[in-house]
């Protein structure tokens, strides 16, 4: 039975948010997709977008106290997906990043995020936590936790999803307090090791990196991506070419037009007005996220709560960042836009988690 007191305080602004940047991803998927072999696409995402809902229903009328009793075997079930998908996984383009089961295929490291958000979460409402904040001796437990998936999905491999998981977790870190000593031990020791990370990237990994600083010194290779979309930021101007007329998706010049670079797609077809109007959507929902977070009637439900608006934060942040120019491309999809559907339905459960947390703090 529903308690009718979650009806009553429905979090309608989560709802609509979600809701209107899901329609602005079909739509820009199926401009983008027109005129390629794989047009019906958008009616897959459509689809997802129906099972998302579904599933932002369950998680949103759920008890969210249930997902700490659930943390560590939801943690668990992670992993094994993890490494079944390292064993067993689909190898595309030399990743090995997909898993299938019968007749659906989906990407484990996009639910691992939501995982790890719940892990991080109950440990840190749980914890004891000093004035002064966390030590190094408070953080080895949740850096192990996060470690293990964390090397699972740079071997796939898959740095976007490393890297905003470990985002997530410096965030949640940082928000639980940890003490100005313990930063700097940290960095101290960080820093001298990146230089021995660069040996472990793949060679696509480092030319993309090198590229960032001068796509024009490899403007048909590993600057490819960059300049098509700044050629299509820049075209749309401030109204945009039109609904389905945008040169560089439409023609396909601009590479993975549906998914990490759709929003090069949407400023070119809709322009400065379009992405402003997108842009202010995603503010309004990290703000009221982070407004979630901060009224929750409980820690549990706060930690939730940032750990999803984080989540969602640095997709956002690193993707425009990457399509702009301002960061290296590493392969992090829009949020609610970009064409996929396990990562539609990841957003979808950090959404309805959102307003699990949201409702119930009306009610004790």
């Amino acid at each position: 039975m529903i308690d009718r007191r979650l009806l009553v305080h429905f979090d309608w602004i989560i709802f609509f948010l979600v809701i209107s940047l899901s329609i602005i991803g079909i739509i820009n998927i199926y401009s983008s997709t027109l005129m390629d072999n794989n047009s019906s696409l958008y009616e897959k995402q459509l689809i997802w977008l129906v099972i998302g809902l579904g599933s932002m229903s369950i998680i949103t009328f759920i008890n969210y106290i249930h997902l700490e009793r659930l943390a560590y075997p939801i943690y668990g079930l992670s992993i094994t997906l993890l490494v079944a998908t390292f064993l067993f996984g689909r190898t595309t383009a030399g990743a090995t990043r997909w898993l299938d089961i019968g007749i659906v295929s989906f990407q484990p490291s996009e639910f691992a995020k939501i995982a790890i958000i719940i892990i991080l979460s109950k440990y840190f409402s749980t914890a004891r936590i000093p004035a002064k904040g966390l030590s190094i001796k408070d953080l080895i437990l949740p850096s192990i936790l996060i470690l293990i998936p964390f090397i699972f999905i740079a071997k796939q491999p898959d740095m976007g999803t490393a890297i905003i998981v470990f985002f997530i977790f410096a965030s949640m870190v940082i928000f639980a307090k940890v003490r100005i000593k313990t930063l700097i031990g940290i960095a101290a020791v960080s820093l001298p090791l990146v230089p021995l990370g660069w040996h472990f990237l793949k060679g696509y990994q480092k030319a993309r990196l090198t590229s960032f600083w001068d796509p024009t010194l490899d403007p048909l290779g590993t600057g490819y991506h960059i300049l098509q979309s700044k050629i299509a930021i820049g075209s749309g101007g401030f109204l945009g070419n039109g609904f389905t007329h945008g040169t560089q998706g439409q023609l396909r010049f601009l590479p993975e037009h549906h998914t990490d670079f759709i929003f090069s797609v949407l400023s070119e077809e809709w322009g400065f007005a379009g992405s402003f109007i997108t842009l202010t959507l995603y503010f309004i929902l990290i703000l009221w996220g982070l407004n979630i977070a901060q009224n929750a009637k409980d820690r549990l439900g706060t930690f939730l709560a940032f750990g999803v608006s984080s989540m969602l934060l640095w997709h956002i942040s690193i993707n425009i960042g990457m399509v702009t120019g301002i960061l290296p491309v590493v392969g992090v999809p829009l949020p609610f836009i970009s064409y996929g559907g396990s990562f539609l339905l990841t957003a979808m459960i950090g959404a309805g988690i959102l307003a699990n947390v949201s409702m119930r703090r009306f009610i004790f």
